[in-house]
């Protein structure tokens, strides 16, 4: 019996995603000199990975 479609997709590499997660956001902002210790980590401006 063959193995259904969604499934086989589950063992490839992840996708690419379009915008960063929260905590990803921050981390970078760090980075970048943007984020101050103490700002909210809430209403973030959106991200996109570096490539």
């Amino acid at each position: 019996m063959s193995m259904h479609r969604s499934l086989k997709s589950a063992s490839k590499v992840a996708t690419r995603r379009n915008v960063l997660k929260r905590f990803e956001r921050i981390e970078l902002m760090k980075a970048q000199g943007k984020w101050k210790e103490g700002d909210r980590g809430r209403g973030l401006p959106k991200i996109k990975p570096p490539i």
